[in-house]
């Protein structure tokens, strides 16, 4: 299905394909929608079962009656919540509809993608009560100021996913954890976690699927520095496409208030909003932390 652009002059219609390339840009800059699982969002949302507990069974003398057992169920409430951006553009994009178009493609997704990265991540505000973040996840020290070296603090991490009942099958790291692991190594000096030091490039952990971003960096003290988890308990779900308007009359307030008129300046912002939610078991999740300084890129 496309997405329309509504302008008080005209109206351009995104073909099927941009509208395809906008949706999957932005999964493919998420690490979070490249590793949990994606589900149909209806706009009232979606009730989500949950086991809290399994069933247990007994063993049982011949012709006795056998023991019930039942499941603890408890339900979340999966819902879209608006997540949106606004970027002006000079009117002399307009005028080349093919590189408004690409502009969208390449500046909107990555935006989005990170907001929502972010947000799951604990790095900002959860935007409403039925969202579930990792802020409050136990975080394992990779930078040797708890654990004596950054291996034996991922093998606690994974640990700590298994004895809450997880399977520990994926890694997202930022820059500054890319660079602690790439400096581990073993007794004969040989890097822990990289097959060859040409690669230069982290794709697993202990054999579990890793990705790099940005997003998964967050100051302080400690500085967060990834996450890693039992990704098949975290689903997020997206209400219809992302949608794209776009106006040249409007006046824009920017961040540090100022504001911006578009028809004075010559200049069309395109807003792009999605609505999307994330759900999560977020015990089966842990934090990578740095007790030791390490720089904000």
């Amino acid at each position: 299905m496309s997405t329309g652009i509504a302008t008080n002059r005209s109206y351009i219609d995104l073909p099927e394909a941009v509208s395809n390339e906008i949706i999957q840009k932005t999964q493919e800059a998420s690490a979070v929608m490249q590793l949990a699982r994606k589900v149909a969002l209806p706009g009232r949302g979606l009730a989500i079962p949950v086991i809290t507990s399994d069933p247990e069974a007994s063993w049982v003398s011949e012709t006795a009656a056998k023991p019930v057992a039942n499941p603890g169920l408890a339900t979340k409430i999966l819902r879209g919540y608006k997540l949106a951006v606004i970027v002006p553009f000079s009117d002399e994009f307009i005028r080349d509809e093919k590189a408004l178009f690409q502009a969208v493609i390449d500046r909107l997704p990555g935006a989005l993608a990170t907001k929502f990265d972010k947000t799951v991540f604990g790095n900002g505000s959860k935007p409403g009560s039925d969202f579930d973040n990792f802020a409050d996840v136990t975080a394992y020290d990779i930078n040797a100021s708890v654990n004596p070296d950054a291996y034996a603090a991922l093998v606690s991490a994974d640990e700590d996913v298994a004895i809450h009942g997880g399977l520990l099958n994926g890694y997202v790291i930022s820059p500054q954890a890319k660079g602690i692991l790439l400096a581990s190594r073993d007794n004969d000096g040989r890097p822990l976690f990289i097959n060859n030091v040409a690669e230069g490039a982290i794709p697993m952990i202990l054999g579990s699927k890793t990705v790099l971003r940005k997003a998964a960096f967050k100051a302080g003290t400690p500085s967060i520095v990834g996450f890693a988890g039992d990704w098949t308990q975290a689903i997020y779900g997206i209400v219809n496409d992302v949608k794209i308007d776009f106006s040249s009359e409007a006046t824009l307030t920017l961040a540090d208030s100022s504001t911006i008129n578009l028809f004075q300046n010559n200049m069309t912002a395109v807003r792009a909003e999605i609505e999307i939610g994330f759900r999560a078991d977020t015990s089966v999740f842990t934090a990578l932390s740095s007790g030791s300084a390490v720089p904000t890129i």
